[in-house]
């Protein structure tokens, strides 16, 4: 079951993050400039976590443990080169972490859920599209 676990969980990231590639291309063609655009990067060391960048901010999906799944907003400093430690020690979280819980159904299946409530992925992806986009404006 763990492993079935691990797999759903992987898979659910991989479908957001083809979700949130399509709500972002559809964001940048309207945008129309190639600056200030919306870009998504895997996170390395990782199967399937995967983050948001635009102008310094970042909003990062990743899976903290099979059926779960951390979504964080965070926040980096100018003047330091992404990805290197410097930059991994001077990220800021704008919020707390959001968690995404797995649920076994009645006949095996997997459903997401947040705070308790069912989560629909389009609505997930519109939600964190918009809200990733109005942050990281400023």
């Amino acid at each position: 079951a763990d492993r079935t676990l691990v797999e759903q969980t992987t898979e659910y990231l991989e479908s957001l993050k083809d979700l949130f590639v399509e709500s972002v291309s559809a964001f940048n063609q309207l945008r129309g400039l190639t600056v200030g655009g919306v870009k998504i990067y895997g996170i390395s060391n990782s199967e399937s976590d995967f983050m948001l960048f635009r102008n310094g901010y970042k909003l990062i999906f990743s899976m903290k443990k099979p059926g779960q799944i951390g979504i964080r907003f965070a926040f980096q400093g100018a003047g330091i080169i992404p990805g290197s430690p410097a930059a991994e020690n001077t990220l800021t979280n704008a919020t707390n972490e959001d968690l995404l819980e797995a649920r076994w159904g009645a006949f095996g299946e997997i459903a997401w859920f947040y705070r308790d409530k069912p989560v629909k992925a389009d609505f997930l992806v519109r939600y964190y599209t918009s809200r990733f986009i109005k942050e990281s404006a400023k």
